[in-house]
């Protein structure tokens, strides 16, 4: 079956003998157990709970992996991952990371003696010979954030597998629709689900699914040690947004193009950014390794005053630091998400003041258009 109809064609309530339609909510912390000396296949949530299990097996079949798990945020998804490595262990990571993920890299990750090197994911020449014997981990994403750049998945998932180590995909922008990085060699994607998956911003959530079943109980173990699943009201809300994966997608991907496009065609100065264009640098990549574009894209204003004022006079695009829902929103990136990124490395990275990334949500096109052209040629005049 395709994607779409395995969004909505799953068992949402394994052994119940009702047959619900939706998954039941099981909000209990504790199970009952039949005996005093052995438990059931539930005990206590943080160990399991049927309404958790039946979004982590649905993420596993929709990205083909051998297993999945919930947890409380995206951040704790990759955090759970960076704790695969011990003291002395290295994260060879591109260079274009969220925020978050860079504070946590350099912040807490070399804390606990991880050593975290960055470098261009586009070169793959650089990418390997940046490995060390000490690299246990390759940790990417594709399409990064905040500017849109894509990487060659399966190139660098043939450097990982020649050097033995993991390779981690944060695949957050594109979902299981468009992108399964696990098919193009990758060992875990992580997701976080208060974006795409989710599509409505009323849930954190972060997902981590992985190939093999040996890793599977180890990300396992730190979940159930730490305490950091997802809550099963929270996992039911997550399982209800995955039914319109696709219909939502459909609709921001078609707005995304066309605003990326009325864009570049009207304001060619603005450094328009987005992969579903074809003088994208990596086009064809992105055409190779996934079934769309995404719903981000991205523009310079030409100044940061200039890029306060856009964000601030828009009507219809909302100042968020999220994306993916089925609004619209804008950001400055620089400010915002990337803020808590040190100035010299915002610097090095090349991520601008003047940079604005658009999430586009599911209004009609004409309306989202008229409301930055009103307000761009406001600036312009």
């Amino acid at each position: 079956m395709k994607t779409a109809t395995r969004l909505v064609h799953f068992d949402p309530a394994p052994k119940d003998p009702f047959r619900p339609m939706a998954t039941p909510i099981y909000q209990t912390a504790t199970f009952e157990q039949e005996h005093a000396d052995s438990f059931g296949e539930y005990d206590y949530s943080r160990s399991g709970n049927p309404t958790r299990r039946v979004l982590e097996d649905h993420m596993a079949e929709l990205e083909g992996g051998s297993r999945s798990f919930a947890f409380s945020s995206g951040m704790t998804a990759i955090a759970t991952v960076t704790r695969l490595l011990k003291a002395g262990d290295e994260i060879v990571a591109d260079w274009d990371l969220y925020g978050g993920a860079s504070r946590l890299f350099d912040r807490v990750v070399r804390r606990a003696g991880v050593t975290v090197r960055l470098v261009d994911g586009t070169d793959i020449e650089a990418v390997r010979e940046a490995m060390r014997p000490a690299t246990r981990m390759l940790y990417v994403e594709s399409p990064t954030n905040p500017l849109l750049r894509v990487l060659d998945l399966q190139a660098l998932a043939s450097v990982a597998q020649d050097r033995g180590v993991m390779f981690c995909v944060d695949s957050s922008a594109m979902s299981p629709y468009l992108q399964n990085p696990l098919a193009l060699g990758a060992d875990i994607v992580i997701h976080s689900g208060t974006k795409l998956l989710c599509g409505h911003s009323d849930v954190m959530a972060g997902i981590v699914v992985v190939k093999d079943e040996a890793l599977a109980k180890e990300v396992y173990f730190l979940q159930n040690a730490e305490g950091t699943a997802l809550g099963p009201m929270d996992c039911f809300l997550l399982l209800r947004g995955l039914k319109t994966l696709k219909l939502r997608i459909d609709a921001q991907q078609t707005n995304a193009q066309r605003i990326a496009e009325h864009l570049q065609q009207n304001y060619p100065h603005f450094e328009v950014a987005y992969p579903g264009l074809p003088d994208h640098p990596a086009h064809a990549v992105q055409s190779r390794q996934a079934t769309g574009a995404g719903v981000l894209l991205t523009f310079r204003a030409g100044s940061p005053e200039a890029a306060k004022q856009i964000a601030e006079g828009l009507d219809l695009f909302k100042i968020a630091v999220s994306f993916g829902s089925v609004n619209s929103s804008i950001s400055i990136p620089y400010a915002m998400s990337h803020a808590s990124v040190p100035t010299e490395q915002r610097a090095q990275r090349g991520i601008p003041e003047d940079l604005l990334r658009i999430s586009c949500g599911i209004e009609d096109a004409d309306d989202l258009i008229a409301d930055l052209t009103t307000q761009l040629e406001r600036l312009r005049s």
